[in-house]
C-alpha cells in the first residue's frame, strides 16, 4: 500500500460509530451506510484529484487558502482544531509542510497522514544559468542563489499526478475497504482522463517554434520536463536575483527572443515587470494552484502555445 503513517494509527478513526467499534472493527476502516469521510489536502488540485478517486464517499477541505503560497503559508487555529473532525491527511511535499506537517498530525492523532508523493523521485529545483563575458556557462552555485531543495510542483506533470491518483486510492480503500471497487473505477476514469490531457497538450504544444519561456517562480519544470520545454526561472529558492543576475536575464530573453514573462498571482511581479520592459514585452499570470487541474493544465499549455509559436 503506498501509504506513510507519521502517527500510529489508533482503534479508531474520529468518524467510526460507536457500534462499529464494539463490533471489533478494524482501525481506520468506514462502515458502509456511514457519512462521508473527512479528509484534508495541502493545496487545491489535490481537492480535484481526491474528489476524483474519491467520488461522493469524500468530504475535502484545503489547507491553503486561494491566493495564498504553499511555500509561506501558516494555517489558522480554526484549520488545525477542524483537523479533528478529519480521517485523513493528504499531504504532498510543499514547503509549508516542512514546518507544519507534524503540527498538523498532533492535532488528530487519529488521523492517518498519507504522503501522495511517495514513489515519486523529485528533481532538483533549476538554477539560473549565465554566459560570463568569458563565454563560459556558470550556475548559480558560483553566485551563491542555488536551491538544493527538491522541485515540489509534482502536481504539475500529468504523468506523476497519475501516481498521486493511485496513493490516493491506495489509502481511501484501506480506509473504506467496502468500497474499494468504487475507488477503483473512479481512479480508472481519472487515469483515462489524463492520459488524454497528455495527448492534447502534446498536440497544443506540437508546432511551436522555441521551447524555452521565462518564469518568475520556477514552478513548471516538471511540465517542461514532461512536454520538451526549458522554464528560464528569475527566482529561485525563494531569493530574487541580484542586479547583476537580472542583467544577465535580460540579455537571456533577448538572446532567446523572448517577449513575455510569466508569473503567477500569488506571487510579487515587480522583477518579471523590470524584466519584461527591458525586452519590450509583457508579464502574463498563470497559476499552478488553480481549483480545476484538468482545465487549467489545458489552458496553461494554450498559453504557452500562443507564446512559443
Amino acid at each position: 500500500m503506498r501509504r506513510v503513517y507519521t502517527n500510529t494509527l489508533v482503534a479508531a478513526v474520529a468518524v467510526l460509530a460507536l457500534a462499529a467499534l464494539v463490533a471489533g472493527c478494524a482501525p481506520g476502516a468506514v462502515e458502509p451506510g456511514e457519512e462521508t469521510m473527512s479528509v484534508t489536502v495541502s493545496i487545491l488540485p489535490q481537492r480535484t484529484f481526491v474528489e476524483r478517486v474519491g467520488g461522493e464517499r469524500v468530504t475535502v477541505s484545503v489547507m491553503v487558502e486561494p491566493g495564498s503560497s504553499p511555500a509561506t503559508y501558516e494555517p489558522k487555529p480554526e484549520q488545525l482544531r477542524a483537523l479533528s473532525d478529519a480521517v485523513a491527511y493528504f499531504s504532498i511535499g510543499v514547503p509549508f509542510e516542512g514546518a507544519w506537517l507534524d503540527r498538523i498530525a498532533a492535532a488528530n492523532r487519529d488521523m492517518v497522514m498519507v504522503d501522495t508523493a511517495e514513489g515519486i523521485e523529485r528533481l532538483p529545483m533549476r538554477a539560473h544559468h549565465h554566459h560570463d563575458d568569458d563565454g563560459d556557462d556558470h550556475d548559480d552555485d558560483d553566485h551563491g542563489h542555488a536551491s538544493g531543495a527538491p522541485d515540489p510542483h509534482i502536481w504539475l506533470s500529468p504523468r506523476l499526478v497519475k501516481v498521486q491518483a493511485e496513493n490516493i486510492c491506495a489509502a481511501l480503500a484501506e480506509l473504506d475497504p467496502d468500497h474499494e471497487p468504487e475507488f477503483q473505477a473512479n481512479l480508472d476514469g481519472f487515469l483515462a482522463d489524463i492520459d488524454a490531457l497528455e495527448a492534447e497538450i502534446r498536440e497544443i504544444l506540437g508546432g511551436v517554434e522555441s521551447d524555452k519561456f521565462m518564469v518568475f517562480h520556477p514552478a513548471w519544470g516538471y511540465f517542461a520536463a514532461d512536454f520538451g520545454l526549458e522554464q528560464i526561472p528569475i527566482e529561485v529558492g525563494g531569493q530574487e536575483p541580484s542586479a547583476r543576475e537580472l542583467a544577465a536575464l535580460i540579455e537571456r530573453a533577448r538572446e532567446e527572443n523572448i517577449r513575455v514573462v510569466f508569473a503567477q498571482p500569488e506571487f510579487r511581479t515587480s522583477d518579471a515587470e523590470t524584466i519584461a520592459k527591458e525586452i519590450g514585452g509583457e508579464v502574463l499570470l498563470i497559476s499552478p494552484l488553480a481549483p480545476d487541474w484538468l482545465e487549467n493544465m489545458r489552458r496553461v499549455a494554450e498559453t504557452f502555445a500562443q507564446v512559443l509559436e
